[in-house]
């Protein structure tokens, strides 16, 4: 049997008893969560998240790059559409882990061979210090105007050898970090 007839069965399986047809269309916990894409890495497992709970967006390292800021900026705009304005925000989870391949991209080596190769400069968005890259990641998505100041966002670091995720960051509003930033730009210039 090769996978794609295994996936198949599994699905017969799973659709043999399926039961959520009228699922909303907004996720029950108005979450996305943006991790990596590691196949030890699945958030349906390690959070406990049922079919329908939160959205789930995935790249190398969980990181928060342009094609991310336009997925949750996308996303934002469709909910407050759907809703009729009543609904501006929801919760961002940024989920990086321990053992990450993308620690690999770090290396100077492979940052030239990726841009000589394919063109792709990885240099901003490989993973050096979890900690410090989730820390990044909240002040990337927080520069992105496009982004609404009522999306919250917070940071976990799960880790792949105890199956626990530790929160690094508390969710707060992207319009207080920005707030706090104004505020330090301005007492920085007088």
């Amino acid at each position: 049997m090769n996978v794609q007839d295994e996936l198949i069965t599994r699905n017969q399986e799973f659709s043999a008893g399926f039961d959520s047809a009228n699922l909303p269309i907004l996720p029950k916990l108005r979450t996305v969560v943006l991790t990596c894409g590691d196949a030890r890495v699945d958030p349906a497992h390690i959070l406990g998240l049922e079919l329908g709970d939160a959205v789930v967006i995935r790249n190398n390292g969980g990181r928060v790059t342009r094609a991310a800021i336009e997925e949750i900026a996308t996303l934002a705009f469709l909910v407050s559409a759907m809703t009729e304005g009543r609904e501006q925000g929801f919760n961002v989870i940024l989920m990086q882990h321990t053992q990450c391949g993308a620690e690999r991209l770090s290396n100077p080596d492979i940052q030239d061979a990726l841009l000589k190769k394919l063109g792709i400069d990885v240099s901003e968005y490989a993973i050096t210090d979890q900690e410090s890259d989730l820390s990044a990641d909240i002040k990337r998505l927080a520069a992105a105007q496009e982004v609404p100041d009522a999306i919250t966002v917070s940071a976990l670091l799960y880790d792949v050898a105890t199956g626990k995720a530790q929160e690094i960051t508390p969710a707060v509003s992207l319009g207080t970090i920005r707030a706090e930033a104004s505020v330090s730009q301005t007492a920085a210039r007088a």
